[in-house]
């Protein structure tokens, strides 16, 4: 059987959008010799659309698309993922399918078994779990077919499963014994990127493969919706667990392979760069969330630093240069070299440069509150003033040119609070809010492996925010070199304090310091910009913490 893996990128509700998405590819695949073209989890309507599961309305319009689909593929076999309802009285109202379309008709539905429920995953709130699964003969040919997680429980590789079943387990045992056709198992995905997750994905399927003496294949969306980016890379594996087909990164793809052909030398799975993987990611992310919400253009405000600089960079390789616009915006403590860092870096880019100096603005202000702020001495307040000043310029030169605001903080700051609420924060989307701030100077240095964009003393300054005379980040903050493995232990791995210290030969009152840095700024990133998520723990729906509260850390 030759079957087509067609990655596509669907946007939640765009119903019309994604169905004529589907049609292209099936027609590309027939064209190249398909028998089955295999299509993501829930590519019907975009994964996950959350509440949208919640009304009838929304549910009814993807049971006509899935009907629409298939009379219009009826010339060929396809198998779809799509929400339809559960039909039952009890439980949840709708279910997450895998259909298999041939004939004109929804010929099978494969209904998913496990439902993630951590980290990002919500899925239990909205499906109703499958009660049991069954093996589809299609043109004589047995498969198996499973939805996403239901991959994700084989006992055999995993040294702590979630949960009792092994859903690909059970359907094994079910394929039928009269039969000399080869073992097929298909997985339709719907599997978010961070760092690491293409090599453990593909290291599972392969051990599956090995396991069952199967032909294995997942087909997985790509594409950002909100903070979920989706990397594709689909990928196949023969019974011996070795690649016979891979799909590209970060980008649609559609690729085929014939699973009785034995003549492809076997491939191992190969370890992916997670530096560029990053740098795909948030360019994808960043380009899809922009257009997904109706924008065209992008404003960053460029401070000299290296932050803003590489959000600039991503920003360019997404839209490029003629729809990004760079806006400096120095007070009276930005330094002139910060200036002109920015100006080369837009030079470098190619982007539109415009610069509001602020000082006039923060004496206004300062004027105004000064009755108040009497007989006090300078201070947060003051410096906080200025970048809110920036936030307000930024926001009224979106409201007037249509382009969306870009925030340029990074993990590391958001983490321990050292970032301005309705400031620097100001913005629709955080597209580095999920890289430490080492992580930022290794992808800065991504984005110069062709030539320089980033100036090279903006990497090799010490950061600062210039928000008063002198101001550097280690006047607050340990450096940054010692903070992030302590965030990350703590934020994406929930270690304690005092197996911090001990683990990375730290004192232990600077760890519990940090640590409460990070639980007293709970409030901050609550209302900060949706973030790109490229590890395995970032701040937003993945990360849920209670705002008032006291702890220990």
């Amino acid at each position: 059987m030759k079957i087509a893996l067609a990655q596509i990128n669907p946007t939640i509700g765009d119903f019309s959008g994604n169905l004529n998405k589907i049609l292209d590819f099936t027609r590309r695949a027939v064209d190249a010799g398909a028998d089955l073209t295999v299509f993501p989890e829930l590519a019907i309507c975009g994964y996950l659309p959350a509440d949208f599961l919640e009304k009838e309305a929304f549910v009814a319009r993807a049971g006509e698309v899935l009907a629409q689909l298939a009379e219009q593929t009826a010339y060929t076999s396809i198998l779809v993922g799509v929400v339809v309802p559960s039909g039952v009285i009890t439980g949840k109202h709708v279910r997450n399918v895998a259909a298999l379309l041939t004939g004109g008709r929804v010929n099978f539905l494969q209904q998913k078994m496990l439902l993630p429920f951590y980290d990002i995953f919500d899925e239990q709130r909205y499906f109703e779990p499958a009660q049991q699964q069954s093996i589809v003969t299609l043109n004589g040919q047995p498969l198996a077919i499973t939805v996403c997680e239901d991959a994700w429980n084989d006992k055999m590789y995993w040294p702590r499963r979630f949960y009792p079943v092994d859903p690909v387990e059970e359907l094994m045992t079910k394929w039928p014994q009269d039969t000399n056709a080869p073992h097929i198992i298909l997985n339709i995905s719907a599997s978010p990127y961070w760092k690491d997750k293409r090599q453990v994905r593909s290291q599972m399927l392969s051990a599956l493969a090995r396991r069952h003496k199967a032909v294995v294949a997942m087909c997985n969306q790509v594409g950002g919706n909100d903070s979920i980016l989706f990397d594709g890379t689909s990928i196949a594996f023969d019974p011996e667990g070795c690649v016979i087909a891979r799909g590209k990164s970060f980008e649609e793809d559609l690729v085929l392979f014939d699973t009785a052909d034995r003549s492809t030398p076997c491939v191992p799975v190969v370890e992916d760069d997670e530096i560029a993987g990053a740098w795909n990611a948030l360019v994808m992310g960043t380009r899809d969330y922009v257009r997904k919400c109706g924008f065209s253009k992008v404003l960053i405000g460029l401070s000299g630093g290296i932050d803003s600089a590489l959000v600039a960079a991503i920003a360019v390789e997404a839209f490029g240069a003629e729809n990004v616009i760079g806006v400096g915006m120095p007070s009276e403590f930005s330094s002139s070299h910060s200036v002109d860092d920015a100006r080369a870096l837009a030079e470098n880019l190619g982007i539109r440069f415009e610069l509001l100096a602020i000082r006039e603005i923060y004496d206004q202000f300062t004027s105004v509150l000064h009755p108040l702020f009497a007989g006090t001495p300078f201070g947060l307040a003051e410096e906080n003033i200025q970048p809110r000043v920036r936030g307000t310029l930024l926001m009224a030169l979106s409201n007037k040119f249509g382009a969306l605001v870009l925030t340029t903080g990074n993990k590391s700051e958001m983490a321990v609070g050292y970032c301005t609420l309705y400031g620097d924060m100001v913005g629709g989307l955080a597209v580095i809010g999920d890289m430490a701030k080492t992580r930022v100077y290794e992808l800065s240095r991504y984005a110069n492996r062709e030539r320089v964009v980033i100036p090279l003393s903006t990497i090799e300054k010490p950061p600062s925010a210039e928000l008063r005379p002198g101001q550097l980040d280690t006047d607050s903050l340990p450096p940054y070199e010692v903070l992030d493995p302590i965030l990350e232990a703590y934020v994406e791995r929930y270690e304690s304090a005092a197996q911090i210290a001990r683990e990375q030969g730290v004192d232990l009152s600077l760890v519990e310091q940090v640590l409460r840095l990070v639980e007293r700024s709970e409030y901050k990133r609550q209302q900060a910009a949706p973030v790109l998520k490229v590890t395995r723990k970032s701040f937003g729906n993945g990360r849920r913490f209670p705002i008032a509260v006291k702890v220990q850390v």
